[in-house]
């Protein structure tokens, strides 16, 4: 982080989906584009939504839902060391897409697992898993959400179908988070701009960042991982400091790939108090708001 102009440089890797002969492999081409990220100078790097899945296509078969959430909680502390050795080694805040894993309690979850440069690892449950991802592996939501702390400030972490939440994006928002990433799969033109659009909505509605990470590419021999579509944004507030469209990066359609933006921090607070709109400031509590019931 730039401490003059209080800038922090993202970058989303369009992380392909392809056949994987064993972990080893995945876990090579993850470190490459930390590596790659870093030597950019980026402060955060994000990984898609269920980007571990590519894994289990080097099984002799294609595994049954039940199993192949077996096998990728066998390499749950396999992933949580390799992304927090990557962060301290190229000293950059990882966001580890999300893995789908079964925690102490039994039950299934989505997580994103958020390794700090500084050697210590948070995760961050998925709170609203999709039709699909429950009645084919019996994925269950997180019940608590709150902003990862990181030496670039306070970071709210949407996982995909999150994004389409505002009640989430705006108590993360009052949290203390002004820069988000959203990790996503989505199989269809449809499913990208759903998260597309919501996360246009939720900068401006909390005059904030989002970095958008989407999975690309097709693999046979995983359920629910055949066909993917994603076009990866770093996006911000619609106003006139910010970039035109609301958007400060954005990767080619469906091709695997980088992209990188500054994002000047500084820019929010000033927008929040002298933007052309100033939806926060303008909120009417005595109207309506956002009530969380747990403490997370």
């Amino acid at each position: 982080m730039n401490a003059q102009s209080h800038t922090v440089r993202v970058a989303s890797v369009q992380f392909a989906a392809r056949h994987t002969a064993s972990p080893e492999e995945f876990f090579s081409r993850v470190a490459h584009f930390v590596r790659v990220a870093s030597e950019y100078g980026s402060d955060f790097v994000c990984f898609p939504e269920h980007f571990t899945l590519q894994i289990l296509s080097g099984e002799p078969r294609m595994l049954a839902p039940s199993d192949a959430i077996a096998r990728l909680t066998e390499l749950t502390p396999v992933l949580e060391d390799r992304l927090s050795a990557l962060a301290r080694k190229h000293a950059v805040n990882i966001v580890g897409g999300s893995h789908a894993t079964r925690t102490g309690d039994g039950e299934t979850r989505n997580v994103a697992y958020v390794a700090l440069r500084d050697g210590s690892l948070h995760a961050r449950h998925k709170l609203h898993p999709t039709p699909d991802e429950k009645s084919l592996w019996g994925i269950s939501g997180g019940n608590s959400a709150e902003p990862v702390e990181t030496d670039c400030g306070s970071v709210g972490v949407m996982i995909c179908y999150d994004s389409e939440f505002p009640e989430l994006a705006r108590h993360l928002t009052d949290a203390g988070a002004k820069l988000f990433f959203v990790p996503y799969c989505t199989d269809t033109r449809h499913g990208h701009f759903r998260v597309r659009y919501c996360c246009h909505a939720r900068t401006v509605e909390n005059q904030c960042y989002v970095v958008t990470a989407g999975l690309v590419g097709n693999v046979e021999n995983v359920a629910n991982l055949d066909i993917n579509h994603a076009q990866s944004a770093i996006l911000t507030p619609s106003d006139h400091p910010f970039a035109r469209d609301g958007i400060a990066a954005e990767a080619t359609e469906n091709v695997e790939t980088m992209i990188f933006a500054d994002l000047d921090m500084g820019r929010l607070d000033a927008a929040r108090v002298n933007g052309s709109v100033r939806n926060l400031h303008d909120r009417r509590p005595e109207l309506y708001r956002v009530e969380w019931t747990t403490d997370g």
